[in-house]
């Protein structure tokens, strides 16, 4: 998960920014609207760690424009605004999601993991493609060059977390919560669902599952 933290306070930030990219993700961060607006128009983020305190405004407008945008980015506010009119403010303005401050690192991670899950499961019926790949999350078919794939649905599952992005390295503990709402004891369970679809992809050729070393795996297309 790419997640971009807007934190104006450096070591919340360089904290947060330390503990999530320890447990895989790619994290940026930003200490202004502004700055984070940048790296927003830039793409490739999933997910927003928002504080609402920051030196040019408040991070709910941040919120609110994305939302009026069109935008389903999932958004967790952290903040020491706690009063429960603040809440309901951050609600308004459109976060999924409010931490006040101060906050548990292994929270705010396992609120963004359910935040990601909930995005994925909001049933986008817009069919994604990378080269001759497409998944059409409406019948729930994968094809390759035309072809139907018949695969298992943890199988279908894994490549519609991947194929919005292709190219893009998705750690092994980001892929098992996709699949199983949680991290897997063995690394076996994740092996054997990109096993059957190695062996569905077969010779069709065009697209390959691959293995960074230390890092997790990418979805590669022609």
């Amino acid at each position: 998960m790419h997640v971009l933290i807007v934190e104006d306070d450096r070591l919340i930030a360089e904290n947060l920014y330390d503990f999530l990219e320890s447990c895989g993700h790619q994290c940026d961060f930003a200490t202004n609207l502004s700055g984070a607006q940048r790296l927003l128009d830039a793409g490739g983020v999933d997910a927003l760690v928002l504080d609402r305190n920051l030196p040019d405004g408040d991070g709910a407008d941040l919120a609110r424009r994305l939302r009026i945008a069109g935008s389903n980015l999932p958004i967790l506010m952290l903040t020491a605004r706690d009063a429960l009119d603040d809440k309901l403010a951050g609600f308004d303005a459109g976060a999924d999601d409010y931490l006040a401050k101060p906050f548990a690192l292994k929270e705010v991670e396992a609120r963004l993991l359910a935040l990601q899950r909930r995005s994925a499961g909001r049933g986008d019926s817009t069919r994604l493609v990378a080269g001759h790949l497409s998944y059409d999350p409406a019948a729930l078919e994968v094809r390759l060059g035309g072809e139907v794939l018949h695969l298992p649905p943890k199988a279908v599952r894994l490549i519609a977390v991947m194929l919005p992005c292709p190219n893009r390295v998705f750690s092994r503990r980001e892929l098992e919560v996709a699949i199983w709402g949680h991290e897997q004891a063995s690394s076996d369970n994740l092996r054997s669902v990109l096993h059957v679809i190695r062996k569905a992809f077969g010779d069709l050729g065009g697209v390959e599952i691959q293995n960074v070393h230390g890092l997790g795996y990418k979805l590669v297309t022609a």
